[in-house]
């Protein structure tokens, strides 16, 4: 397995969305890259389920600079949505937004037409984690990666928003959280 960073797929996806995201932008950036190489050392994709894990990744949390929400899962395949139409693959819309609205499912996903949906919640939790939980990636590899992609702030940035959401509502989920 070799760490892929940078990816010019990725790249175009995302670097219109800096200016919005602001400062948060470079731990976005790194936390896509991460999960995107944990999806990857789970399954052996094909060029097209790797295009498929590239625009997901890249539109998997969006909604919490797009619309500036907790809630941020329906904004973000909405985000995702629009991009697939401009490139002229709505067809994968419905994968790609069941991809975004299960990755933080606290059980394994039950989608056997989209295998992609189980491997993406992995990946994202890999990274969520900080390589906790390793979800079958080498931790050999969880370690080259963290240190080929830096993270930027981003746990810090996900611990502000956690704080933030608990303080106001300390018994309640944060609604993207799925069981």
């Amino acid at each position: 397995m070799k760490v892929r960073f940078p990816d010019p797929l990725i790249e175009e996806i995302l670097s219109p969305w800096e200016a919005r995201i602001g400062k948060d932008y470079l731990g976005y950036r790194g936390h896509v890259y991460r999960v995107f190489n944990f999806c990857l050392a789970l399954r052996i994709c094909t060029a097209e389920e790797e295009r498929k894990l590239a625009i997901a990744v890249c539109f998997h949390d969006i909604g919490l600079w797009s619309n500036h929400t907790v809630d941020y899962l329906p904004p973000s395949a909405e985000q995702c949505r629009f991009y697939l139409d401009s490139v002229g693959q709505e067809h994968w819309a419905h994968e790609l937004s069941l991809i975004i609205e299960h990755h933080h499912q606290i059980r394994a996903g039950k989608v056997p037409d989209f295998p992609l949906v189980e491997i993406f919640r992995r990946g994202d939790l890999v990274d969520f984690s900080l390589g906790l939980f390793s979800c079958g990636v080498p931790r050999s590899f969880i370690r080259e990666v963290k240190q080929s992609i830096p993270n930027h702030g981003f746990h810090r940035f996900l611990l502000r928003g956690a704080g933030d959401w608990f303080l106001g509502h300390p018994f309640v989920p944060p609604p993207f959280m799925k069981w």
